[in-house]
């Protein structure tokens, strides 16, 4: 996935991310439906671009990506992964603040389900997320 090619911002307030389906491909071809423009879910769209990118992941800023290894995967503690999500999403450009949040913790798959409602700048949306 290229994230430099999903994401275009034409001013300091405009924000605009292609639409994915749900396999989680870019669309194409649908006009101007083809973009998330200042809205909720192009905020939800880029909290969700964010953590794709892993720490230390991008050559051109290692000190860039959510520390999915250093801080969530393997035998972290509840608070060290919760902080190290919340950080990510209210680092993200668009967020206001974090309204809910919620983790499930699946012992059977080892998996962490966080789910986040965001209240954005241009409204409200939720966020799940898997590790």
């Amino acid at each position: 996935m290229n994230l430099v090619a999903a994401v275009q911002h034409h001013s300091e307030d405009d924000m605009r991310y292609r639409r994915e389906d749900d396999d989680g491909d870019y669309t194409f071809g649908q006009g101007d439906d083809t973009w998330l423009v200042n809205s909720p879910e192009a905020v939800a769209q880029a909290i969700k671009t964010r953590f794709l990118l892993w720490y230390g992941q991008w050559f051109l800023d290692t000190t860039e990506g959510t520390p999915w290894i250093q801080s969530v995967l393997g035998k972290q503690k509840p608070d060290t992964y919760n902080l190290a999500i919340r950080k990510r999403i209210l680092e993200t450009q668009g967020v206001s603040s974090i309204t809910a949040f919620n983790t499930t913790v699946d012992g059977t798959t080892r998996r962490v389900t966080f789910t986040a409602t965001v209240e954005t700048i241009y409204g409200t949306t939720t966020v799940t997320s898997e590790a």
